[in-house]
């Protein structure tokens, strides 16, 4: 019988972030700020909020900065003190007292590949799957739902968003059954189809509670779409084993991933920063009357 509760989380980090070069040619895409905050830190902190206590991510060459950021910065604290900057000291470090873990994934083999990389440190329990790129608004609960859909059902539990269906194949699509108003029990995925061929528009986005068993499925994966192992068909071969139920989510999600998502999270996200977001507003309405 699977844990109850969700106390264990996976980031997959080790991709190349070929998207924005040259910035990420020395640099992890996972740093690329949202403002003032790195993207991993906001998938971060959404699983604090779910009490969960283990951090894994996965990581590759190139992505050191992403532990460091997640360590003490002993002489930046000790510049920091020096100018009586508390709360800031407070604010670098207070991810440091919580556990994490880097796997190094050797080679960029796909997402299922990456999940796969975590399984030493998750052993039998349930986990959750966040993937940095997808910034869920942080007013958003999304993650919350999921948990609270897991503990119920016992069985992975999918974030599923809308697209246009001219959007389909850029996302892993599910066919699936409503059971409640935000929960559908999922009966197949396809991994970036056609328009023609989608069975919904219902994608995966970057958001999974998986079980322990899906590693025996990835594990003996053929390198599917890319070249890859695929989390997707991993999750397909278990659906012949177990319920795996998909959690509608309304509200906002950037792909910050994509050039024009990023700059779109960063413009929203800086509009509700309490410090910045009279002085911007008041700026982009100059601007665009300028334009």
């Amino acid at each position: 019988m699977s844990k109850k509760y969700i106390t264990k989380a996976v980031f997959p980090a080790a991709g190349l972030g070929t998207r924005f070069l040259p910035a990420t040619k020395a640099s992890p895409k996972e740093m690329l700020p949202i403002v003032d905050i790195p993207q991993i830190e906001y998938a971060v902190e959404e699983a604090l909020g779910c009490d969960i206590e283990d951090f894994i991510i996965i990581t590759g060459k190139n992505k050191r900065a992403i532990e460091d950021h997640f360590d003490f910065a002993l002489e930046l604290e000790e510049t920091l003190s020096n100018k009586g900057k508390q709360k800031l000291i407070e604010q670098v470090n207070r991810f440091s007292e919580h556990n994490f873990a880097y796997i190094r994934q050797g080679r960029p083999l796909g997402l299922g590949h990456a999940v796969l990389c975590a399984r030493p440190f998750v052993q039998d329990e349930p986990f959750a799957v966040l993937l940095s790129d997808d910034i869920i608004d942080p007013d958003d609960t999304l993650l919350k739902v999921m948990v609270s859909h897991y503990a119920e059902k016992q069985s992975p539990v999918l974030a599923l968003m809308e697209v246009p269906p001219q959007d389909v194949d850029k996302y892993g699509i599910v066919r699936a059954e409503a059971v409640a108003d935000d929960l559908f029990r999922i009966t197949d995925l396809v991994e970036k189809p056609s328009p023609e061929e989608a069975p919904s528009n219902l994608a995966i986005i970057g958001r999974y509670i998986l079980t322990s068993d899906i590693f025996e499925h990835l594990q003996h994966l053929n390198p599917g779409a890319g070249g890859e192992i695929q989390l997707t068909d991993g999750i397909k071969s278990l659906l012949s084993k177990r319920p795996v139920f998909g959690c509608l989510f309304r509200g906002k999600r950037y792909d910050a991933g994509d050039k024009l998502g990023f700059l779109k999270a960063t413009t929203e996200l800086a509009l509700k920063n309490p410090v910045l977001k009279d002085s911007f507003r008041k700026y982009l309405i100059e601007l665009t009357g300028r334009l």
